[in-house]
């Protein structure tokens, strides 16, 4: 092999480092909850956050509707808050209101 490739322990331990470095952030959020759990700020956040998540995410989506599209995004967003009301399902709302976009700007599009 040529001199410019690193040998095996050098690549075995640089995946290690990463492993290690991966394992350690994917688990700090759950540490630092097990300190936070009785927080006021975290049930509020936990309360009011997805609602915010929600609004912030509908906005993006809507941004750049223009003249021909807000037919569409708006059937869409009416079925979706439609069925979010009525089942309480985020993932139907989600489906329902992503499958009349489709057919709206299908039709109108």
């Amino acid at each position: 092999m040529p001199e410019s490739v690193p040998g095996a322990g050098y690549v075995l331990a640089s995946l290690f480092v990463m492993f290690a470095v991966t394992v350690g952030l994917r688990a700090a959020p759950f540490a630092a909850l097990a300190f936070l759990r009785d927080s006021a700020l975290v049930k509020f956040l936990g309360t009011t956050m997805p609602a915010g998540v929600m609004l912030i995410l509908v906005m993006y989506t809507l941004r750049d509707t223009g003249a021909t599209t807000w037919l569409p995004a708006l059937i869409g967003l009416g079925a979706t808050v439609a069925v979010h009301l009525w089942r309480r399902n985020p993932a139907l709302s989600t489906v329902a209101g992503t499958a009349s976009y489709v057919v709206a700007a299908a039709l109108w599009g």
